[in-house]
């Protein structure tokens, strides 16, 4: 997610706190929220999906889903 929109959630929570949004601004925080949540997700698949268990007896096994 570009640094831009991450700055568009960061200010409309500060005006949703201080004089609150009108409804466009309220689906736009809403849908860029739900971007950055997808984004989160996405990365975490991905670091997990090369994780790897290392057995005490040694072996090295891939983590199942």
């Amino acid at each position: 997610m570009e640094q831009k929109k991450i700055d568009r959630i960061s200010q409309l929570s500060r005006k949703q706190r201080t004089v609150g949004l009108t409804k466009e601004e309220k689906l736009e925080q809403a849908q860029l929220r739900q971007e950055y949540l997808q984004t989160i997700r996405e990365n975490i698949k991905a670091t997990l999906d090369r994780a790897y268990v290392v057995e005490k007896d040694g072996a090295v096994k891939k983590l199942r889903q």
